[in-house]
């Protein structure tokens, strides 16, 4: 982490208590990016789990986010127990597309647009490597910004562990953790470690934009 970097959660200093759309009314907190500024890799899921909404950190409190920080422990990119409130996350940084939880359903478009400034600040800001949308709603939004390739031609199971040119970075593709067979686990695990063996800063992001 950034010797000048003061804290990994919300270290951009982004609103929260934000009310620019009615998930505040349903939301315990706002959950804003966490981890690393200077990361290479950037997961983005579609919009806080229960567990995220109680603790304020993306990716904790809940199963699916121990999932999430076990498979990051065995990248080397988290130095803390998958159960851990605030993981030691170097060189990784956790966000949403959506900010805040409705507990019985997933973002409109209107609640994925009035967050997207979020999204889009943090992305240029850390300029990753790699960005790593975890699960069909993160996939979607984010090929549609962010690939030359059309949206509808790519598919979170299909193209799971697989690596998609994006502008300026690349696209690897997660289903949802908990979502995940163990041979989709393993699957995942080899290709990052097998991009993260590779000289990919040659090659891929810091071409500019």
């Amino acid at each position: 982490m950034n010797a000048k970097q003061e804290e990994r959660s919300n270290p951009f200093g982004m609103d929260e208590a934000c009310t620019n759309c009615d998930l505040c009314k349903t939301r315990e907190q706002v959950v804003h990016g966490y981890g690393d500024v200077d990361a290479h890799f950037l997961f983005v899921g579609e919009m806080p789990g229960d567990g995220a909404d109680e603790t304020g950190v993306p990716f904790t409190g809940d199963a699916a986010g121990e999932r999430l920080q076990e498979i990051l422990g065995r990248l080397g990119l988290n130095e803390s127990p998958p159960d851990a409130e605030e993981p030691e996350i170097e060189n990784a940084f956790l966000t949403y597309v959506t900010r805040c939880r409705h507990p019985e359903r997933g973002p409109t478009d209107g609640e994925i647009m009035t967050c997207e400034p979020y999204l889009n600040a943090e992305i240029r800001m850390i300029n990753p490597e790699i960005l790593v949308p975890i699960g069909e709603g993160a996939l979607a939004e984010i090929a549609t910004e962010y690939t030359t390739k059309p949206a509808a031609d790519i598919d979170i199971v299909a193209d799971h562990a697989t690596t998609i040119r994006g502008r300026g970075f690349e696209l690897v593709p997660m289903i949802r953790p908990e979502n995940q067979t163990e041979e989709q686990t393993e699957a995942f695990v080899q290709h990052f470690h097998e991009l993260m063996d590779t000289d990919y800063r040659q090659t891929k992001g810091r071409q500019g934009r």
